[in-house]
């Protein structure tokens, strides 16, 4: 499966801003940093904004903080509904006339239960699982024969 364009720069903006946890980046900060232009992260901050994942502050010492709301979000519920195409084939030709086999076509509802069980596998995810540093564990070096504990 492939996501769009937009869902994947909504969830790289939430990914950067997860592992940043209370720090405050500029847009401009955050599309240096994840590699994309920052007309489309600017676009993408404010709809996370307006879905409460983010808090924005402007002016010269303003940015986007992620919010607890943010970090809880489902990655699978974010991605469905960033998700723009109802139909996951299109069965329009390129003359505009519905396809022919349409009738009894069963491919577009296989596609679309598959699509759905994508995002079913990313329901459990939130941002914070993706973007939680794991513990460092320190595994003690295998014992090498002739050498003292205390070495």
């Amino acid at each position: 499966m492939k996501i769009n364009g937009f869902a994947d720069v909504c969830l790289r903006t939430l990914m950067l801003l997860g592992a940043q946890q209370g720090e405050q980046l500029t847009s401009r900060e955050i599309s240096e940093r994840i590699g994309v232009p920052y007309h489309h992260v600017s676009k993408a901050v404010l709809e996370l904004r307006r879905r409460g994942a983010l808090d924005v502050a402007r002016g010269r010492t303003g940015g986007a903080r992620i919010t607890e709301a943010g970090l809880g979000l489902s990655v699978g519920a974010l991605l469905r509904s960033l998700d723009g195409h109802q139909d996951p084939l299109d069965c329009i030709t390129s003359d505009g006339a519905s396809c022919p086999l349409i009738a009894g076509c069963r491919l577009r509802s296989a596609l679309h239960r598959a699509r759905e069980a994508f995002y079913a596998s990313l329901d459990e995810l939130t941002v914070e699982g993706l973007t939680a540093t794991s513990p460092t564990v320190v595994l003690p070096l295998p014992g090498v024969r002739g050498a003292s504990a205390d070495a």
